[in-house]
């Protein structure tokens, strides 16, 4: 029979989350080595506290039971400096190995033997402080190990992060994850390169220590960083992360598309800066519209007539603008529709809420209500009150039923009111209209442009889209209902001379039909209403 093993360790600090870690990955590592070497553990001592000054309560402990034990045992610790770091503790040790109290110690970065050379090394051991420091790399290693099995970051934190101190992780931080989400979604698009989203950075306050833009190769090791997908590169090998992620997969897997297509630089082309290029064809050839200065102020677009001959002519970066301004206030939400828009979905949100806890409850009260007779059937069949196969059979269905329950449970919670959401960004979307129509964004313009419609074409001067389902109905709306304010002005003008005690009596909204309420309390004059002129000639009026 081997000799049995009490498994020792410590950790200096009595700082509960920093012990957490350090106790963990030392139980880790040398379970690992008993395991390895075959190495019985009888009883483990764990303990948080400095090993410079004896009376350490686990150690006395361990060394009482080391004294009472019959047969000889042995200690397993991460290393001699975890056992002891005074005269007093190491005597006891050595003392205990002279008597043959203890047969054997195993670390598992440490040799040792039970000669006089090897209490001699131990002994030196025990007294050195130096050894600390020679053995701090590999005990750093095993902190990275571990924070590495808990997806923790294991040093500064990335642009659009911050360090936890209480967590030991990375947090993301409120402003530069919402600015490196916004850099990904961008530079996916293909519209922009390395230097644009340099200086948007910039603008962005997001710079280099020195106050200088990004360079090129920073930009690159952003995009691709995994860091934002929430997985941890070490050593290259992949770690899942315990921290949030800041870009989604699909977008990070466009980002590095559009990296690697441009990874061999066409010295032809050479990039002017124009934000509408890319975004019209040519209403009559349906070639590309491109753009070009005049005069090194202007700048105009055009048909670049590479699919045969085209007659349209240029049309400057001013009209271009103002068309799409003008088509943009069409399906821009002012703020007055704005603030009641958001109220409204703010109370059908609440309604949403309040019905999904009543569904929620429901279910779990019939869960509950399914375990109940879940209990009692089986200890009805335990008391040998149903027969067997029944009892499997009805097993088998409220089993079933549970199952279902759950499943409908987890189904609501991805699927419940998920209307709410896409509407919010609609309603935030059509009122970011209004801002861009009055604002000099061209980069934001086109791209709400691209993303609000499609066939985007350029005949005769004149910008033309087919608008997306939620804008052409918003414009159809607002053009009805201006079109009905403009008739409603244009017929009330006629009946401005009413006096004040004589009104003209309408039932409802603007009406194409106009008539009076009542004939006897029309005012008008008889050439004013054909029609009332016969009635008046009967009534003798």
């Amino acid at each position: 029979m081997g000799t049995k093993y009490f498994l020792y360790a410590r950790k200096s600090t009595e700082d509960e989350e920093r012990q957490i870690m350090s106790i963990e990955a030392q139980l880790v590592e040398l379970e690992e080595f008993a395991k390895r070497e075959k190495i019985e553990i009888a009883e483990k001592f764990i303990e948080s506290k400095s090993a410079k000054k004896p009376g350490r309560e686990i150690f006395n402990k361990m060394m009482s039971k080391v004294y009472t034990t019959k047969e000889p045992v042995g200690i397993l610790a991460w290393h001699p400096d975890r056992l002891a770091r005074n005269s007093v503790d190491g005597g006891q040790i050595i003392y205990c190995i002279d008597t043959e109290k203890i047969a054997s110690l195993r670390f598992p970065t440490f040799w040792f033997e039970p000669t006089p050379q090897g209490l001699f090394m131990l002994q030196v051991a025990f007294g050195q402080s130096k050894y600390y420091s020679d053995n701090l790399s590999e005990n750093v290693k095993r902190g990275f190990r571990q924070k590495l099995r808990r997806g923790e970051w294991c040093s500064h934190a990335p642009i659009g992060y911050t360090n936890n101190p209480k967590t030991r992780n990375i947090d993301p931080d409120e402003t530069k994850a919402r600015i490196i989400a916004k850099t990904f979604n961008e530079f996916k698009t293909g519209n922009y390169n390395l230097r644009t989203i340099s200086e948007r950075l910039g603008f962005w306050g997001l710079v280099s220590k020195t106050g200088k833009p990004l360079c090129k190769a920073s930009i690159v090791r952003i995009l691709t960083n995994k860091v934002y997908l929430g997985i941890i590169e070490h050593n290259g090998e992949s770690y899942e992360g315990s921290f949030p992620a800041i870009v989604s997969k699909a977008t990070f897997d466009k980002v590095q598309q559009v990296l690697k297509s441009r990874a061999r630089p066409r010295h032809s082309k050479k990039s002017h800066g124009f934000p509408f290029v890319g975004l019209f064809r040519c209403g009559e050839c349906g070639a590309m519209i491109t753009a070009q200065h005049a005069k090194k102020t202007y700048r105009y677009y055009r048909c670049t007539k590479r699919l045969g001959r085209c007659s349209q002519s240029y049309l400057s970066e001013i009209q271009l603008v103002e068309q799409l301004k003008n088509e943009l206030s069409k399906i821009a939400l002012c703020e007055d529709w704005f603030d009641k828009m958001l109220a409204q979905v703010e109370i059908w949100e609440n309604e949403a809420k309040e019905s999904s806890h009543i569904f929620v409850q429901n279910l779990d009260n019939k869960i509950k209500l399914t375990d109940e007779k879940l209990d009692k059937l089986i200890n009805t069949f335990l008391d040998g009150d149903v027969e067997k196969e029944t009892y499997l059979k009805k097993k088998e269905e409220l089993i079933e039923t549970k199952k279902f329950l759950f499943q409908q449970k987890s189904d609501f919670g991805r699927k419940g009111n998920n209307w709410i959401e896409p509407l919010k960004k609609w309603i935030f979307s059509a009122h970011q209209a209004e801002k861009l129509a009055f604002g000099n964004d061209y980069h934001e313009m086109k791209s709400f442009v691209n993303k609000i419609g499609t066939n985007h074409q350029l005949f005769n001067k004149t910008i033309e889209w087919q608008l997306k389902i939620p804008y052409a109905i918003l414009r159809e709306y607002k053009k009805k209902t201006s079109e009905a304010q403009t008739r409603f002005a244009g017929r009330s003008g006629a009946f401005q001379s009413i006096k004040k005690d004589q009104s003209f009596v309408w039932s409802g909204m603007a009406d194409s039909n106009r008539r009076p309420h009542r004939p006897e309390r029309c005012a008008l004059p008889d050439c004013a209403n054909p029609r009332l002129k016969k009635y008046n000639k009967k009534e003798g009026k």
